[in-house]
């Protein structure tokens, strides 16, 4: 387990100052002890944060039938998955946890911007 968490720092933090590869190492291991397996698919939400094959996402929806129900998850920013991705029932429940203590906000625009007047 140890091995992994050290491959996962190596591979995220090139080209990151001192601080910045600090900082990915404690969420890293931050996230590795706070995750709960998702067993039941009534229970997500969209505000939470889930890991799903290392990748950072947040629930959207679902779609489909009744008998084969879709997950729609979208990765967070600064994920390398970028693309938004649909899990099964069997993959949702053997592939999906949800990172405890970690809630998705949307980003607020900040409207106090000032003009500038060029002469």
């Amino acid at each position: 387990m140890k091995n992994s968490t050290v491959r996962l720092i190596k591979s995220d933090c090139r080209g990151k100052s001192i601080p910045q590869q600090i900082m990915a190492h404690f969420t890293a291991n931050k996230m590795e002890l706070n995750l709960i397996k998702v067993y039941d698919s009534t229970l997500l939400s969209s505000s939470k944060v889930y890991q799903i094959n290392g990748t950072l996402s947040r629930y959207l929806g679902d779609e489909g039938s009744i008998q084969h129900p879709q997950y729609l998850f979208v990765p967070l920013p600064n994920q390398k998955k970028k693309v938004s991705f649909r899990l099964n029932r069997n993959k949702l429940m053997t592939r999906c946890y949800e990172v405890e203590g970690m809630v998705y906000q949307k980003p607020v625009v900040q409207d106090n911007s000032q003009q500038l007047q060029l002469f």
